[in-house]
């Protein structure tokens, strides 16, 4: 035996397909997956035999016509060539073009590395206060995180079929090609007619651009019109990644009070240059600002000649009530830039957004849009707009608002039942809840008790400008990605928690 042909036969086959073990794929899938790895890295070196196809199917103990199928594919696509009556072979030219690896380079000092990036680097945003979830939160029995994905209300069936639609050859032959600077018409044409009069917003095709998420649209403006010298007011306590993001450009940051109405309209407003606010459902607290303070917040804008960049999202979540219209809707001065997610209430995955501005706005962010990756995905666009097209989205969207009110009632029970110390933010519409506990709990101590119980939650404090102000006892709890049987059980482990840390700390008081 050649030393190819016993290096083939010495490869752990069931090891390796173990390691290949992706549930998305089918077995087929697997053995191709595993034999194009072992070639790639060099397991199984051009011209070497892989085993007879009866052979590996025993090694695998799966059926021989699946080792069959895929050897034939792997054939067409010339990772392997098939020798009449001697078997298949690994193709003689398949790294052709490969490089070979480079030889290791001498571990750097961790302090001298240190030191190499800090005189580079303008900052640190790994060094920013960041929401944060346990990387296995899907696993555990009770994920009271927000924004996530719920596969019980993924519509599988329909987003399937707009992706297979999207795949017909005119489609291809339409979002195939480099689109520079240009979004799908089709989708930009859905968000104008269909998406943004929901919200009272009307706009046509060059107001809006479409991003990477809401948060890349943020990202493009605040790249676009913040410098070093200019004032943003940020709603305090706010969205995390809006701070961090304008914080990363700025110093002349402005935290704005919140009250039961959301952002409170005060003089101090009209120092700045651009105010972020999420008026539908205020990040964290998840009030909603009323007509007369919104108004109020224009005519302040128009008379300072201020600019307000609108988060609107989960707009389309409102329990019961009819829909407050949107900042932009209301704006008769040009003042409001408005940032929209398709993506969020739907899979945050596939990070598709929108800005509704004036055109002038839009041309400079489409060319800085460029500048940093041309265009978002056009085959997702295209599959998006025929989900919205076929009525796909609409019907989401009332099946979410419904169970997530549902949800929404579990845990204002829960919470009246288990925790009664604790006081909740009535819950009108989005998927969270912003809670405030006693007095002496630090619900970091809390998020890190309660997930070893199997209980994910978010401490408050990151919410808040001031690392030094902020509270330890606020909690935000999401509702979206846990099923409405396990919220009171959730409550009532984490009220255990709660129990056990309060008699710590009285044990605490005692000994002092």
């Amino acid at each position: 035996m050649s030393c190819q042909a016993a290096r083939a036969h010495t490869v752990m086959w069931d090891q390796l397909f173990e390691r290949e073990n992706d549930s998305a794929l089918s077995l087929q899938e697997r053995v191709r997956q595993m034999l194009v790895s072992a070639i790639l890295s060099g397991h199984l070196p051009p011209g070497a035999p892989v085993p007879s196809s009866r052979h590996l199917a025993d090694q695998l103990a799966i059926a021989r016509n699946t080792v069959v199928f895929a050897y034939q594919q792997l054939v067409c696509e010339g990772y392997l060539v098939s020798r009449e009556r001697s078997g298949h072979f690994v193709s003689g030219d398949v790294l052709d073009g490969r490089l070979a690896a480079p030889a290791p380079r001498p571990a750097t000092p961790a302090a001298e590395g240190q030191d190499r990036w800090d005189k580079r680097l303008r900052f640190r945003p790994s060094a920013q206060r960041n929401i944060v979830k346990p990387a296995n939160w899907q696993k555990m029995p009770y994920p009271f995180v927000y924004g996530q994905f719920d596969a019980g209300l993924f519509p599988t069936a329909e987003w399937r079929e707009c992706c297979t639609r999207a795949l017909s050859v005119l489609d291809i032959r339409s979002w195939a090609p480099d689109l520079i600077t240009h979004d799908d018409p089709a989708l930009v044409e859905q968000i104008r007619t269909q998406v943004l009069p929901r919200r009272g917003v009307w706009a046509s095709a060059d107001e809006i651009v479409i991003t990477v998420g809401a948060q890349h649209a943020l990202y493009l403006i605040a790249d676009l019109l913040v410098h070093h010298e200019t004032a943003v007011g940020i709603e305090d306590p706010g969205y995390p990644d809006a701070r961090n993001i304008f914080a990363s450009r700025t110093p002349c940051l402005h935290g704005l009070p919140v009250d039961e109405n959301g952002l409170r309209i005060t003089a101090r407003l009209a120092e700045c240059d651009y105010i972020f606010v999420t008026p539908s459902h205020q990040c964290p607290t998840t009030v909603t600002m009323p007509i007369d303070r919104r108004q109020a917040l224009l005519d302040l804008a128009r008379d300072a000649d201020c600019m307000i960049i609108e988060d609107d999202f989960e707009s389309e979540n409102r329990h019961g009530d009819a829909p407050i219209p949107a900042l932009k809707s209301l704006d008769r001065s040009g003042n409001v830039i408005y940032v929209g997610s398709l993506s969020k209430a739907f899979a945050p995955g596939l990070r598709i957004g929108y800005v509704v501005a004036p055109r002038e706005l839009i041309v400079e962010l489409r060319a800085l849009r460029r500048l940093m990756l041309r265009h978002p995905s056009a085959y997702i666009q295209r599959a998006f707009s025929l989900f919205i097209a076929l009525g796909h989205h609409h019907a989401l969207l009332r099946r979410q608002s419904q169970a997530y009110q549902e949800r929404a009632d579990r845990l204002s029970q829960a919470l009246r039942r288990h925790l009664p110390d604790f006081e909740a933010v009535p819950m009108t519409g989005g998927s969270s809840c912003w809670v405030r506990g006693p007095a002496w709990l630090d619900t970091n101590r809390l998020a890190t008790a309660a997930v070893a119980r199997g209980v994910v939650i978010e401490p408050g404090d990151v919410f808040f400008k001031e690392a030094a102000e902020m509270p330890l006892n606020t909690i935000r709890l999401g509702y979206n990605s846990i099923g409405p049987s396990q919220i009171d059980a959730g409550i009532e482990m984490l009220a255990r928690v709660v129990r056990e840390l309060q008699g710590q700390a009285m044990g605490r008081a005692v000994t002092a």
